[in-house]
């Protein structure tokens, strides 16, 4: 019964991944198709193909995250049973209104109101003070980066389009600060690599290959390749006309969409890939019987351990593969009516203004998987745009529509939590 059951969640969780990924694909492709820059069909293929690159790049500090936000030792398979079905009931209420919400947190309250219906307050990871060199952890925290994600996109955004502003003029100043941004981040990325000796599990025998492909030092390769294109764009911007401004900014929209699809993917998935890790997990705390050689026999590897003190963990391949094929899938059904909203009804976006926008979101989504923080792209691309919106004039942002996003921001995760905490007496009545 219990290998059913598990079944059936991995199942409903990469179908929630399924649907997170046309869900979601309007963060990505939004002001890309409101721009013209691509076509919507072009624009999901687009983002479809930088999701599933994500599995490269990124490791599973949120992944793990998400699978400790109940303790996995005091709960049950029906708990993430019903978590997910709660989850996948609330994406598909939101997606069919047209409301940008966060798949993320819809995930976390479902899974936690479960929890807390089987086994009280308890049994969630409400703060977990950091270790040496870390940051804290816990639901609390994903709460309070319902407000800081987008925050912190309105205030990258509207810095970055202050800055492409300056450099659009004849002035040396812009230029000169440019210059300097790029020396710092050439530093800054330089010193935050993790050289080959530091590396656990080196991917090839090469140091060099190694340490590029490093997890790690490939997200601050990417940001430093962002940051640097946007410099170089910047110091040539107050010397071309018109059109081809126009021209080169519709060029760098690709850059900024595919490094924003990029960070979706890593984000997203990892939240997937974190609920099927926490299943297995609580299926062999119910089957002690159960050993590690039986569990990683056959192509269905389910010899899964979350990181611990002692730094033991292990993640079958097939888990972030699958999650991260599926998300694409997603991705490409696309999910117009949030595509509608979010390039349009916000503030109007032009091809500058989605640089700016996408830039940003997708520097936020590499700041927080480097923090381990599971974050809406939803909440951290409308907050990008919001910024964008306000180097114009405060009045320039739709607030009538972003109020009514807000609240439900607000609601997901009390709202999907009391939705799984009653699937999951139901549930219990049954299994």
């Amino acid at each position: 019964m219990d290998f059913t059951i598990l079944i059936v969640i991995i199942v409903l969780a990469l179908i929630f991944d399924y649907i997170n990924g046309f869900h979601d694909a309007a963060n990505a492709i939004a002001t890309v198709v409101a721009t013209k820059v691509l076509t919507p069909f072009q624009a999901v293929v687009w983002a479809a193909f930088f999701n599933f690159l994500a599995y490269w790049v990124f490791g599973f500090g949120v992944a793990d995250t998400v699978a400790k936000t109940a303790n996995t030792m005091e709960i049950n398979l029906t708990v993430i049973l019903a978590g997910i079905i709660a989850a996948i009931g609330w994406n598909l209420l939101t997606w069919w209104f047209g409301i940008p919400s966060s798949s993320s947190h819809t995930l976390i309250g479902g899974f936690a109101g479960a929890a807390i219906a089987h086994a009280g307050l308890d049994v969630v990871t409400w703060f977990k003070p950091a270790v040496e060199g870390g940051v804290p952890s816990g639901v609390l925290i994903i709460v309070a980066f319902i407000v800081l994600a987008p925050l912190l996109g309105a205030m990258a955004s509207y810095l970055i389009s202050i800055w492409l502003l300056n450099s659009s003029k004849k002035s040396i100043y812009p230029k000169l600060f440019t210059i300097g941004l790029m020396i710092a981040t050439v530093l800054f990325v330089y010193f935050q690599m993790v050289p080959y000796e530091e590396i656990k599990k080196p991917r090839f025998d090469s140091h060099l290959w190694s340490v590029v492909f490093e997890s790690h030092n490939i997200k601050w390769f990417l940001v430093a390749f962002i940051i640097l294109s946007v410099s170089i764009f910047c110091l040539f911007f107050s010397s071309l006309s018109l059109s081809k401004s126009e021209y080169w900014l519709k060029k760098m929209q690709l850059l900024s969409s595919a490094a924003f699809s990029l960070g979706h993917g890593g984000n997203d998935s990892q939240k997937v890939m974190g609920i099927i890790a926490a299943a297995v997990a609580v299926y062999i705390h119910q089957n002690p019987e159960l050993t590690a050689e039986s569990l990683a026999n056959g192509w269905l590897d389910l010899y899964v351990v979350l990181p611990n003190e002692t730094g033991e963990f292990h993640m079958p391949t097939w888990i972030p593969l699958t999650c991260y094929s599926v998300i694409a899938l997603g991705t490409l059904s696309g999910g117009w009516k949030i595509v509608k909203t979010m390039g349009s009804k916000i503030t109007k976006v032009t091809s500058f203004e989605g640089v700016a926008a996408e830039t940003a979101g997708a520097l936020t989504l590499y700041f927080t998987e480097h923090l381990k923080i599971p974050v809406s792209t939803t909440h951290t691309i409308t907050g990008s745009i919001i910024g964008v919106g306000l180097t114009k004039r405060v009045s320039a942002v739709r607030w009538g529509v972003t109020v009514s996003l807000l609240w439900a921001w607000v609601l997901t995760i009390p709202i999907s939590a009391l939705f799984a905490a009653l699937l999951y007496y139901i549930l219990s009545a049954f299994i």
